[in-house]
């Protein structure tokens, strides 16, 4: 089977502040133009489309797989921004880190609401395809 995931349109009520978030946040290239989207091009050649035409957005789940330097980078970034973080997804473990599935992982919220994971090993410790 060759079938590939592409692109995923993330909600956003100003998609230049979305984009910069996600980019400056994760490390990331700078967003680039395509179409009406700014995209945020993830190494695994998949895409977050930002769309920036929504009054409002119902909060959405984004996990990123990354690896232990990634998310040491990602977590002082996020940390230095006076952001909460959480060890769960329904906030509990205020600044603290899980170690779920023999890794590393953490939880903190866009502008717009969307919830976001930084994970070091996927769940259940399946191993990663690509990266």
């Amino acid at each position: 089977m060759s079938i590939g995931f592409d692109h995923h349109i993330l909600p956003s009520t100003d998609r230049g502040r979305s984009a910069r978030f996600l980019t400056e946040t994760l490390g990331l290239p700078e967003a680039r133009e395509e179409g009406p989207f700014l995209a945020v091009d993830l190494a695994n050649d998949v895409a977050l489309y930002v769309a920036g035409w929504d009054d409002t957005v119902v909060p959405q789940h984004y996990a990123f797989l990354v690896d232990e330097a990634d998310l040491d980078g990602v977590l002082a970034r996020v940390d230095a921004s006076g952001a909460d973080w959480w060890a769960e997804p329904d906030g509990s473990g205020l600044r603290e880190v899980n170690h779920d599935d023999g890794g590393r992982g953490f939880y903190f919220r866009d502008p717009d609401g969307h919830l976001l994971e930084v994970l070091t090993v996927r769940y259940g410790g399946r191993p990663a395809l690509t990266r």
